[in-house]
């Protein structure tokens, strides 16, 4: 059997009283320590740094006393318990801000119990409840025991539902839908749910709107006289398709150098119809997104005789050939004035949505390829699926859908001519 590790108090002073006092003698002073050690079974080292620990404590040998090294100890194990607990309430920090600020009082107890999981084999149970009830967050260990130990409420089985539909929803979006548009489409879904939840659970799981941004100047004003005039004035309604189109053109940065965009859209309906791509800022880029917009509608069987093509005083605009090109379409020609973005101010968030939802949000891009089928793709949605705000949160071309319905136009000789192809 081995021999205990710790002896008793009493025997420690004896072995080291007797120890002491056989030193002092010269004549019993060689071999002190190994005797005494043998008569009452203690290793003679650990006796000697007994003795020598003695001699520490009553100033006969230099060296740190017992209660110098206690309290040591004691401020070596209160740095340790404080770095402890400055790590729990940094990670805990970044655990319930989730990117932001989370103020205290919506620190649920099931976000307490998540972080807790997360870190109990780093910290343990006790010392985290401990740092985090100081902080000002209580929650007792017997708390988070028992909400291991109890089944899932029936509202958390609800929202854990919701919130992978919610999850789905989100990614197949861009993942740039708020709290309003994601609960709309969750209604246009059959997926009820109140918007008080949605927004609980999109930031419970960080989940939020895509944010807009600015950038360069890409208008450059047009030399020369130009007599169009501004025939909208802000005023960016009509009646029905194919009234007013806005157009303009921004940039993209991509790995091997500008892109440049231009789009045509539908103020009615928010619809683009028409888009080009371009590694320069000459006039085909504006030109090619106007004849895919006349396509689109002629397609479709669409007049778009009358139409008032709106744009700002960009040098592509003003050129012979664009300004040529509405006058064969039987376009009417309408321009802000320079440098306003709010005399084209449609347009301008259109652009603003597309840099910031598929742009920077989807981005880098390596070329203009690379970017071209992104953009196909963006628009598809953009027309097919995505909630516009300012056409009662459907789609757009849902929104056309539903005028045409109860707007029924008689049948004309282009459109039956169309529908045979």
């Amino acid at each position: 059997m081995a021999a205990p590790r710790k002896y008793p108090e009493e025997l420690r002073e004896r072995a080291i009283r007797m120890a002491v006092d056989l030193r002092r003698d010269p004549a019993t002073r060689s071999g002190a320590l190994r005797r005494v050690g043998e008569q009452l079974g203690i290793n003679p080292e650990t006796l000697r740094n007994w003795v020598q620990q003695t001699e520490i404590d009553e100033g006969h040998r230099p060296g740190v006393t017992s209660d110098e090294a206690k309290r040591i100890a004691e401020l070596e194990r209160e740095v340790k318990e404080l770095r402890r607990a400055n790590e729990i309430l940094r990670t805990a920090s970044a655990f319930f801000a989730g990117g932001g600020a989370r103020p205290q009082a919506e620190v649920t107890t099931a976000v307490l119990v998540d972080y807790i999981d997360q870190h109990r084999d780093q910290f343990g149970v006790e010392p985290i409840c401990t740092v985090l009830r100081k902080a000002g967050t209580p929650i007792a260990p017997s708390t988070y025991y028992a909400a291991k130990t109890r089944p899932p409420s029936a509202r958390a089985v609800a929202d854990q539902g919701h919130l992978e539909v919610i999850r789905q929803v989100h990614a197949d979006n861009y993942g740039v839908y708020g709290v309003r548009k994601m609960h709309a489409e969750l209604n246009r879904r059959d997926h009820r749910i109140a918007r008080c939840t949605v927004h609980r659970l999109m930031r419970g799981d960080g989940l939020r709107g895509i944010s807009r941004a600015k950038g360069p100047r890409t208008t450059v004003p047009g030399a020369g006289p130009d007599t169009r005039p501004d025939l909208l004035d802000r005023d960016f309604k009509a009646p029905a398709p194919n009234r007013v189109w806005v157009a303009d053109i921004t940039y993209c940065r991509t790995f091997a150098g500008w892109v440049y965009a231009a789009f045509v859209i539908d103020v009615f309906s928010r619809r683009v119809v028409g888009w080009q791509l371009s590694k320069s800022l000459r006039t085909d880029l504006a030109l090619d997104a106007l004849e895919m917009g006349l396509w689109t509608r002629q397609h479709a069987g669409q007049d778009t005789t009358g139409v008032i093509a709106h744009s700002d005083k960009g040098v592509q605009y003003l050129a012979v050939r664009y300004t040529q090109r509405l006058a064969e379409a039987g376009a009417v020609a309408s321009v802000g004035s320079t440098g306003d973005s709010y005399d084209n101010a449609l347009a301008e968030a259109f652009n603003s949505l597309f840099k910031a939802e598929l742009v920077r949000n989807k981005g880098p891009w390596k070329n203009i390829d690379d970017l071209e089928i992104a953009v196909a793709e963006y628009i598809d949605w953009f027309n097919h699926r995505r909630l516009h705000g300012e056409i009662g949160l459907v789609p757009p071309v849902e929104f056309e859908e539903q005028h045409d319905r109860h707007n029924p136009a008689p049948a004309t000789v282009g459109a039956l001519v169309q529908s045979l192809h």
